[in-house]
Parts: structure tokens; sequence; C-alpha cells
């Protein structure tokens, strides 16, 4: 057996194992039966339209969308001007806010979501819905600052010296000529941001499970009570929204550079 059949053979082995829990839940979500079984036993889209139709379930998808939105936006109005600063001035003080702005991101969620919990504690402010907000902004500013930073150095070192020559401030530099160059890299990460937020659970229980119920934490409250397929739905449905998003991104932004490939 020749070696280019051995390594088709191990990426379709890997392919399918990597495929199969996704494709459990999605022949669970079109259970006919109000159970846990695969393969399904019958055919309904029944629960999808529960998704949306269901006040409980409804709301929760409302919850983790909007916080999702704000979310991603407060990130990205962190970010925007820490990647530009660090672009335009080279400023020693950036580059330690930027560290700074990583660590929430690359230490565990357990211990950023305790942090979170214990800073609103002390703060008075536990429990109030714009927290979550507060908290996933900056938990995620990470994924629009690494997007943007990437977007910043594509750009020619000396384009505001030759828009100065030419009589550009710095307000003209950055709104007619930077950010139209960086737009794609900005869209990306607000949407890398929006896909982490809205599928986030352990940061938004910790800042406001007990007031606000997002979808995330409607799956996992229900299964207290018993397994629905709507749960199942619902997982698919956030696969859906994220193949979406990350296809855009794809269409619109150069993707392989925002994974960390190099351009050659």
């Amino acid at each position: 057996m020749s070696q280019v059949l051995l390594r088709r053979v191990f990426f379709s082995v890997l392919a399918i194992v990597m495929a199969a829990p996704f494709i459990v839940v999605l022949g669970v979500s079109v259970n006919a039966k109000k159970s846990l079984t695969f393969p399904p036993q019958g055919f309904n889209l029944g629960w999808y339209l529960d998704l949306f139709r269901t006040p409980d379930w409804s709301a929760a998808l409302f919850n983790s969308s909007l916080i999702a939105l704000l979310s991603a936006a407060f990130a990205v109005m962190i970010a925007f001007p820490l990647a530009w600063f660090n672009w335009r001035y080279r400023m020693g003080i950036v580059k330690v806010i930027i560290a700074v702005g990583l660590m929430p991101f690359l230490l565990p969620p357990v211990i950023t979501a305790m942090g979170f919990l214990s800073f609103w504690t002390q703060s008075g402010f536990y429990g109030q819905s714009w927290t979550v907000v507060i908290s996933h902004g900056i938990f995620l500013v990470s994924l629009p600052l690494v997007s943007l930073t990437l977007g910043f150095s594509s750009l020619e070192a000396s384009l505001p010296e030759a828009a100065a020559t030419m009589g550009a401030d710095n307000r003209t530099i950055l709104t007619t000529i930077v950010l139209p160059l960086v737009r794609p890299y900005l869209i990306s990460g607000f949407a890398f941001a929006f896909v982490v937020s809205l599928n986030e659970y352990l940061v938004a229980y910790m800042t406001v499970g007990a007031v606000i119920e997002t979808l995330p934490m409607k799956i996992f409250n229900s299964l207290r009570y018993g397994y629905t397929p709507v749960m199942a739905s619902a997982s698919v449905f956030f696969v859906f929204v994220t193949v979406v998003i990350f296809s855009l991104v794809a269409r619109f932004s150069d993707l392989p550079k925002l994974l960390g490939a190099h351009s050659k």
C-alpha cells in the first residue's frame, strides 16, 4: 500500500471520528420522539421551531445574541486603538498593554471567570446585566487585537508620512486611508469575538448566571429536567452560525493569514 493511500485512509478515518459527535447530535435533533436515540426514530424539524417559538428558548437565544453583539463591539473598541497606536507610534507602553490584554484569553477560562466573579462581587455590581458584556469584551479582546495587529502589519510603515506630506492630519489618515485598508481585519476580529461570546458559558455564568440565562446556560440547565431534542437543535444552530460566519470571513478577508499562515 502506497504512502499516498495510507495518508488518505488516515485522514478519512480522522475526519469520520471528528465528525461523528456532530452527526449524532444532528440525528438526535430531528428525532420524532422526545428521547436521546440514534439513529433517529422518525423525522421531525419541530424541535428547531421550538428553539424560536418557545419563550424560554427564544429568550435565551435573544440574550446570547445581544450579549455577543455588544461584547464583540466592546472588544473591537478596545483592540482598535491599541493596534493603531502600536503600529503608528511604536510606544513601549502600548506593547505592555497589549500583552496584558492577551492574558485573560490565555488563562484557563475557569480562572478568568473566577477573577471576574470576584471583581464584580467586590465592586458591588454583581448580577448587573451589563457586567457580562464588559467581562466578555475584556475576555475576548485578544481576538480582534490579533487580527487588527496583523492587518496593520500588512500596511506600509511609510503610509502615514506619505499622507502627512499631502496635508492629511492623523484623523484624516485614520478614517480615510487606514480604516478602509484594515476593515476586513476589523470585521474578522468582530466575527471571531461574536462566535466565541455566543458559545461561552463559564464567564457568563459567573457574572450574570443568576439574573440572565443565555443559550449555553439554558442547554446545561435543561439537563436537570430531562433530555429534549431542542438541546440538540440549539447545538446544531451554534455550529451553523459558526460555519456561516467563518465562511463570510473566508470570503471577504484573508483567513489563512488570520489563522497564522505566512504570505509568500
